[in-house]
Formats: C-alpha cells, sequence, structure tokens
C-alpha cells in the first residue's frame, strides 16, 4: 500500500481556509483532515472531537511535556496543537492528510516531515478580508484590527510554501487545491505501488 501525502494549508483569518477545506474535504476520497487540540472555548455548533479536540491548558502542557504534539502554537490567546501519533497512523493506511496550521506550526512539520506539501490560501485584497472577518460576526472590532495586523504577519511567510492559491472565486481556489492532490497522486513514485500488478503484467 502506497503511504499517504501529508498536505499543510496555510492562509491568514478571513482567507476561507476553512470553507475550502470542508469542500474539498466531502469531494475527494482518501483524505483526512487531522483535528487539532486546542485550548479555546468552543464556537457555537463546534463539536468535540470533530471540530477540534478542546482540552485545559494543564492538560496541552501535559501533552507538550510528552512529545505528542507533531506541532504547536500559540495563536492568540490559545494554544494549538496537532497528535502526531494520528496523523503518522493516517498516512500509513494510505490517506493523505490535511493540517489546517498557522505558518510556526508549517515551519515545525516540515523540519520534522519534510516529504510534506504545502498550500498557502491568499485573501484577493486586504479590503475583501476585512470584509470578511467583519461578515463572520463573531469578533468585535477589536479583535477584528488585531486579526488584520496578524494576517499580514501570515502573509509576509508565502515564500515559504510550495503552492500559491488566490481564493477569490471559490469554486476556482477548490479546483486548484483538487488539481495540486490529484497531480501529486500520479508521481510515479506513489503510482509504482499503486499499480504495481498491472505494471508486472505489462513488462513480463
Amino acid at each position: 500500500m502506497a503511504t499517504g501525502t501529508l498536505y499543510i494549508i496555510s492562509a491568514p483569518s478571513g482567507a476561507g481556509k476553512t470553507s475550502l477545506v470542508k469542500q474539498l474535504r466531502r469531494d475527494t476520497e482518501h483524505l483526512a483532515v487531522s483535528v487539532s487540540h486546542t485550548t479555546r472555548s468552543p464556537r457555537p455548533g463546534e463539536q468535540n472531537g470533530l471540530d477540534y479536540f478542546f482540552v485545559s491548558i494543564d492538560q496541552f502542557k501535559s501533552m507538550i511535556a510528552e512529545n505528542a504534539f507533531l506541532e504547536h502554537a500559540q495563536v492568540f490567546d490559545n494554544f494549538y496543537g496537532t497528535a502526531q501519533q494520528t496523523v503518522e497512523a493516517n498516512l500509513a493506511q494510505g490517506q493523505d492528510v490535511i493540517l489546517e496550521i498557522d505558518w510556526q506550526g508549517a515551519q515545525q512539520v516540515k523540519t520534522m516531515l519534510p516529504q510534506c506539501v504545502s498550500i498557502f490560501i491568499l485573501p484577493p485584497s486586504i479590503a475583501v478580508l476585512n470584509q470578511r472577518l467583519q461578515n463572520r460576526g463573531q469578533d468585535n472590532a477589536e479583535v477584528i484590527a488585531r486579526r488584520m495586523r496578524d494576517a499580514v504577519t501570515e502573509m509576509r511567510h508565502y515564500a515559504e510554501f510550495d503552492y500559491l492559491i488566490v481564493n477569490d472565486d471559490f469554486n476556482l481556489a477548490l479546483n486548484q487545491l483538487k488539481s495540486i492532490i490529484f497531480a501529486n497522486r500520479l508521481q510515479q513514485k506513489r503510482q509504482q505501488q499503486a499499480l504495481k500488478p498491472l505494471l508486472d503484467d505489462l513488462l513480463n
């Protein structure tokens, strides 16, 4: 069985990453999205174990001490982390895995798993990004201003990623994401394992 590929998808808050990844997962077989651990409180409608694993700060720090995370970072006033064991188990089973993490986490993962594929999603403009954050209706003006400042910091790291996608037209951005994943699945090294019976038959 061919080993799956780990994809890192990063974006500033409000660029539409979460919506794109949700639709990508619905449309694509053998694709898992890693569920992160976080110390922040659940938002309305979020479910523990589905959207995030919601844990206390003490629990999170214990996991850090146990080297349980593939990556972890502090974002705003909360901690986020990706459990290493779950990701590696999915990859070993031939599943492609998506990590939705920021640039700090991406740097950590690339150090540990340099074969991963990284994708950065950009908004079409600063004005559109600001409008999207306001339209969500989740944050007050002070929080939105902080998210906008942090978005610029996040976007300065675009050059550290393998692919760049601008989420102006949702369907176009979604198709571009799919193209990256499907093209990677057709690489010779991965196809050689998946097509071994056919290749043996054709060449013998």
